[in-house]
């Protein structure tokens, strides 16, 4: 099991960028395949971005490819969404997620594990 707590999370303007972190407890952070989502209000949780357990293959959403980067260092049990331009689109509560399966998924009803997520607002 593993627990996740984002934090980066603000209120910026159209324009800037931000760095969203998720840390995760536990010994055994590599053997997870990481997942950013992020939720608007009245709004179904969304797909952002994903990384395998090494980190080397990464996947996005069309929405923030180009613009947003996914990473993570397993030797401090975190995975990092560093979002560049980021527009009043963007405004969410974003949520990590773990799981253990080796196979990429961009569905939320195919990760384990939640964060409690962090709210991210975009001003025009």
């Amino acid at each position: 099991q593993v627990q996740l707590v984002e934090s980066g999370g603000g209120l910026v303007q159209a324009g800037d960028s931000l760095r969203l972190s998720c840390a995760a407890s536990g010994r055994t952070f590599s053997s997870y395949r990481m997942g950013w989502f992020r939720q608007a209000p009245g709004k179904e949780r969304e797909f952002v971005a994903a990384i395998n357990r090494s980190g080397i293959i990464t996947h996005y959403s069309d929405s923030v490819k180009g613009r947003f980067t996914i990473s993570r260092d397993n030797a401090k049990n975190t995975v990092y969404l560093q979002m560049n331009s980021l527009k009043p689109e963007d405004t969410a509560v974003y949520y990590c997620a773990a799981d253990q399966s080796s196979i990429y998924s961009a569905s939320r009803y195919e990760y384990s594990y939640w964060g409690q997520g962090t709210q991210v607002t975009v001003s025009s």
